[in-house]
């Protein structure tokens, strides 16, 4: 399917290098305003009821700045300009009249001013995209790939989350095409930020057509037969990691495809030269690679060198198994002074393709981002189980790593949520409910003994939804005050009250989907308004749950999961992140902070850790604290993530007596 843009320029000789740059005069812009009110018919203008026109126009006229910012895809200086061209002081102002074309589409949905003044805004930005202006600082990016462009080279854009490199990629691009380089070009993306690349290209360079190469295995077959016959027409693919390398077909068309530019968003992906992901991705015939990430290089000479070789492969005449011997290291290396000067080397050859920018030397104007851990105490039950749990892992013999992993996870469990375990359901219970299970229609001919093996591998949690299932079996359901007995919960009751009565929004990060499951009941019990985006939320509904988030100031939460949600997605609209539970990876809590921490945020941005007091996780935070002042960023890739994991777990084997 191909992506539609819905804004067309009205200058069809504007070139769109001028989409992004800053050249234009506001007297244009005023000017288009305008002329576009002066077309617009008596009728459009009624077809919008007097009462919300007053509405619209009051919020126009009043709203703050901060207020005008929420809007979905509204920066602070495009508030700043809509503030500039005040006063509106009746329908008729040229700015208000605009409004009245898109009416129709208004009448076609829900009428609430939030949605009419959304729509209005979106309006907004096509009179006034010539004026979509560059940060100083992504000008000087854009003029660093374009010389690295006419050196014909590739690099790496690593400038600091929340920076903007998905504008300095698009604007590139558009660069490109007002030089006659039309593509195509490939981008992509993690699943989490394929509607958001989509968007921002539709806003900042809508003359070039974008396909977005997505959907079931049947529809990317038809998309493929298009693509390759020429059928449909297109300057940039954007897809995600998981199709571009999906299928062998997949593969397949990315290898036949002659690109000018793959862009790999997220790029500290691609560290582990050994990986499949790496090695299908190396096989994309492109001429060109740009790869973005806000990830710190890590001081591990072989992920640099991984890097080197995919940006540019040419450089290296070595396989990646070659390359992988020669510049791996024996642990006894690890601090030597030769692998130190291989480091410093291997850095000093990567300097020219790579650019870092971090928020504190660009963002002057960008308030503070405000760590505060919270220590809980577990309540009496969770820490009586908890150290039940310990001391019967204590006295375990020792296996190998995975299975130190697995005891780590367990205590993990344990100080986030007793019912993340199977403490209540004991098997007396489980054997009574697998006979009562034998009324249920489905179950009438069921062995009672293997219901109950299904059911013992399931935490209490899993067993209570299974309770609220059948009703041969919801007598057997937990009490409420099971569901919310965590010492985290006490705490966060307090703090989302404090927060509330602030005017603050938060945003409240998990590891656990089945933790997020608790979460919400703690919310409902509580009557926060909430949404909720995980990895089973469907690609097509990510997008409108953010923009509902931003645009909806009575949403008090919006619940995600670390690893869906930590990642491109933008939500300034908040001003303070809540990590329910930390991460292995102390630098994948560090993306999901900067969800908020970004441009266009106009508060201080507060971190609450919630940490359970004298457990498995206080130990995690003091490990993860040394590696981030050494900035050793852990990738987020699959393959490395076991191994950080495990040597996560040797550390805290040590810190816990194991």
């Amino acid at each position: 399917m191909t992506k539609n843009t819905s804004f067309k320029r009205k200058r069809g000789d504007e070139s769109p290098l001028n989409d992004v740059s800053a050249s234009e005069d506001e007297e244009e812009i005023d000017s288009d305003v305008e002329s576009i009110s002066d077309n617009l018919d008596s009728e459009d203008e009624d077809s919008i009821s007097g009462n919300l026109q007053d509405k619209i126009i009051q919020f126009l006229q009043e709203a703050s700045l901060d207020e005008l910012a929420l809007i979905s895809g509204c920066s602070i200086k495009k508030a700043q300009k809509i503030i500039s061209l005040r006063p509106f002081k009746t329908w008729k102002d040229n700015l208000c009249r605009a409004m009245s074309k898109s009416s129709e589409f208004i009448y076609s949905h829900n009428t609430h001013l939030g949605y009419p003044v959304m729509l209005f805004f979106f309006y907004f930005l096509f009179l006034t995209s010539l004026s979509f202006k560059l940060q100083p600082y992504q000008l000087i990016g854009l003029k660093w790939l374009i010389l690295l462009h006419q050196h014909n080279l590739s690099g790496i854009l690593a400038d600091e989350m929340g920076l903007g490199k998905t504008i300095q990629a698009i604007s590139f691009l558009a660069h490109l095409y007002e030089k006659g380089i039309k593509g195509p070009h490939l981008i992509t993306v993690p699943s989490s930020t394929l509607d958001n690349w989509v968007r921002e290209l539709g806003l900042w360079c809508p003359s070039l057509k974008v396909l977005i190469y997505y959907g079931s295995v049947e529809d990317r077959k038809y998309l493929r037969q298009d693509i390759l016959s020429g059928l449909v027409e297109f300057n940039i693919i954007v897809s995600t990691y998981n199709l571009t390398i999906g299928n062998y077909y997949d593969r397949s068309l990315f290898r036949k495809l002659r690109l000018k530019y793959a862009v790999f968003d997220e790029g500290h992906m691609l560290k582990n030269m050994n990986s499949l992901r790496y090695h299908h991705l190396m096989a994309i015939n492109a001429e060109h690679r740009l790869l973005l990430t806000g990830t710190p290089l890590q001081n591990n000479l072989l992920e640099l060198m991984s890097l080197l070789n995919f940006i540019m492969p040419s450089m290296f005449s070595s396989s990646t198994s070659q390359i992988s011997k020669m510049f791996s290291t024996r642990s006894s290396e690890e601090e030597s002074r030769f692998h130190k000067d291989r480091i410093a080397q291997a850095k000093l050859i990567m300097k020219p393709f790579i650019l870092r920018r971090v928020k504190s030397e660009v963002l002057k104007q960008l308030p503070p981002k405000v760590q505060n851990i919270e220590m809980c105490p577990m309540s009496d039950a969770q820490q009586k189980l908890y150290d039940k749990l310990f001391k019967r892992l204590q006295k375990a013999p020792n296996g190998d790593k995975r299975e130190l992993c697995n005891v780590m996870m367990q205590l993990r469990k344990m100080a986030n949520h007793p019912l993340l375990h199977r403490q209540y359901y004991t098997s007396d219970k489980l054997t009574a409910m697998s006979k009562a299970m034998l009324k249920e229609p489905t179950h009438f001919d069921a062995d009672p003994v293997l219901i109950q093996e299904d059911m013992e591998v399931m935490s209490d949690f899993e067993l209570h939804n299974l309770c609220k299932q059948y009703s041969s079996i919801r007598c057997f359901e937990l009490e409420k005050e099971l569901l919310l007995d965590s010492g985290k919960f006490a705490l966060l009751t307090k703090v989302l009250a404090r927060l509330k009565e602030k005017g603050d929004r938060v945003v409240l990060f998990s590891q656990f989907t089945m933790m997020l499951d608790i979460v919400e009941i703690l919310l409902k019990h509580l009557d926060h308004q909430f949404v909720r985006l995980d990895g089973s939320t469907p690609m097509a509904e990510r997008i409108g749950l953010i923009d509902k988030y931003n645009t909806n100031r009575e949403i008090f939460v919006f619940l995600l999961s670390t690893r869906a949600g930590g990642q491109g997605i933008n939500l300034a609209s908040a001003n303070t992140v809540i990590l329910h539970d930390i991460d292995c990876n102390p630098f994948n809590d560090k993306q999901a902070e900067d969800r908020c921490h970004r441009m266009g945020q106009t508060r201080t941005v507060q971190v609450i850790k919630l940490i359970s007091r004298d457990s498995i996780e206080a130990c995690m935070l003091r490990v993860g604290q040394e590696k981030l002042k050494l900035e050793q960023d852990m990738t987020t890739d699959g393959e490395e993530d076991s191994a950080i994991t495990e040597q996560m777990a040797e550390l805290l084997k040590v810190s816990l007596g194991l």
